[in-house]
């Protein structure tokens, strides 16, 4: 500290940050706070200083340095971007896209800033926030058409089909790159097309034919095109657009047959873990699961119309809060207490006063002894699908997500079913009183009456309204249309149009 009594900014920001990656904590803070004194108009230093507070677990003070800072200098993006990632830890959505939203009624900014902006939000499922940014930066003159094809994208999650198709035809008439960013897929998602002369089909086919398309962007444009034509109920050609989209897609990804098998082997072998956590009572989670496309986002989206239930989408947190306490010993109750706080907190959130939060992660069925150990009184909802209609859905979309290779391939989607029936009927046996199984070809014959059954079971008073869907909500997920429309049963049976056309679909036992 004596040696950099008279030391440049930077000196000080080199030795706090040296002392910061020698795990010399104390020292580190001691550093940065007296640098903090010393420039307290560099934004670096009230950045790394912040940043430090935060990882010593000093939250408020970290929090308070960047509002008290923020509020002098609304425009500084480091310290913006780095209390809504705070803010973003804690579970305090709300309060993070609040102040994200406030250093773009600041002014504008570079298009790299609004692009990182809008992907952080996105990310966060603040899709309506995200949407926000996006619409006044091209209401303020923007014509990058990156900006328009996030707006696209945003829309399609909040419902805005026709707006986001406004900003998709930009896109792609504004740049020559626009094709690679998922936009085919993306106009084919936003409709039901009627008949083939719609100008998306002759938009699809220029695409494919350009010579610049890259490897991806072909595969994702034999899926749009293979969609389009499944709405038409052309299924020999949707047949052939898809089997070439997924042999494709097949070959860039390869999934692991034998690791999956491998996996739920261990899961059914491992003993239940040795303590359970105390039951919350104030509020309830609530966990849809089944294998993709089995119906989890339209039972999911009906429940969450109940006014005392937030549906949080499909977080993600359990599948990383079980990667890091699968490195604990499982008699140790500390770490598994933290895990359950950290994950409450990106559950409940700071956006509601419900008391039942829906996760409909499709594939937290893997967890379910994990579940069932930090949050006894969890409700899990199993969704279930014939495994031929589940097979079929699975293999027309393309898929965003590497853990959905498996998609691409007949014998992979079976071993997948055939796991998650294997795993669920384990679980049912172990804990029947927590999970209840929902035959998708059933409950869409009544909704209401499944509905009515269900949220009985939840604990849920009856509502006596018909709500809509909330204002805002967003759906990440390939049912964002479906899930918007009335339930039908349609689907019920629909690979018997395609029996004729993919034999390896046949091969898949009729179970469920």
């Amino acid at each position: 500290m004596a040696a950099l009594t008279l030391a440049p900014e930077q000196q000080w920001l080199e030795q706090g940050r040296a002392l910061l990656l020698r795990g010399e904590l104390p020292d580190a803070l001691a550093v940065f706070t007296a640098a903090a004194a010393r420039y307290p108009t560099s934004g670096e230093v009230l950045v790394g200083l912040a940043g430090l507070c935060w990882h010593m677990h000093q939250h408020t003070r970290a929090e308070t340095l960047l509002r008290d800072w923020l509020r002098e200098h609304p425009d500084d993006v480091a310290a913006t971007f780095l209390l809504v990632q705070f803010l973003r830890d804690q579970g305090r959505l709300q309060a993070a896209a609040q102040v994200m939203r406030q250093l773009f009624e600041q002014g504008r900014h570079d298009v790299d800033t609004v692009i990182q902006a809008v992907e952080m939000l996105d990310g966060y499922g603040c899709a309506q926030d995200a949407a926000a940014i996006c619409e006044a930066e091209i209401a303020a003159g923007s014509n990058d058409p990156r900006v328009h094809a996030y707006a696209g994208m945003l829309g399609i999650q909040l419902g805005e089909f026709a707006r986001a198709r406004e900003h998709y035809i930009y896109a792609l008439s504004h740049s020559t790159e626009a094709v690679d960013w998922n936009i085919p897929i993306g106009l084919a998602s936003l409709q039901h097309y009627r008949d083939s002369s719609h100008p998306d089909f002759a938009l699809f086919r220029d695409i494919l034919n350009s010579p610049r398309l890259s490897d991806e962007s072909r595969t994702t444009t034999l899926f749009a095109l293979g969609k389009a034509h499944d709405d038409i109920a052309d299924y020999a050609q949707a047949a052939n657009y898809l089997r070439e989209a997924n042999a494709r897609a097949h070959a860039a990804g390869p999934w692991s047959r034998k690791q999956w098998k491998r996996s739920i082997e261990g899961r059914l072998a491992a003993k239940p873990y040795s303590f359970v956590l105390p039951a919350v009572t104030d509020w309830m989670p609530v966990f849809i699961v089944g294998v993709p496309r089995s119906g989890t986002t339209l039972l999911t989206e009906l429940i969450a119309r109940h006014p005392l239930v937030r549906n949080r989408g499909e977080l993600g947190w359990l599948q990383t809060l079980a990667q890091q306490l699968s490195r604990v010993p499982r008699d140790r109750r500390e770490p598994f207490e933290a895990a359950a706080a950290r994950y409450e907190a990106q559950l409940r959130q700071d956006d509601s006063e419900a008391r039942w939060f829906i996760d409909k992660q499709p594939l937290n069925l893997l967890y379910v002894d994990l579940i069932m150990a930090l949050w006894p009184n969890a409700r899990i909802i199993h969704c279930q699908r014939h495994a031929r209609d589940t097979a079929l859905s699975l293999w027309s979309q393309s898929f965003q997500d590497a853990a959905h290779d498996y998609a691409y391939d007949f014998d992979d989607i079976a071993a997948v079913i055939r796991g998650c029936r294997r795993l669920m009927a384990h679980w049912c046996e172990r804990y029947p009183n927590a999970i209840r199984t929902v035959h998708y070809e059933e409950w869409v014959k009544a909704p209401e009456d499944a509905i009515t059954e269900l949220t009985g079971w939840l604990g849920l008073p009856p509502d006596k309204g018909t709500s809509p869907m909330p204002q805002g909500q967003g759906i990440r997920t390939a049912s964002a249309w479906q899930a918007r429309q009335p339930v039908h049963t349609r689907s019920n049976g629909r690979w018997r149009d395609y029996a004729g056309y993919l034999p390896d679909l046949l091969r898949i036992p009729e179970f469920g």
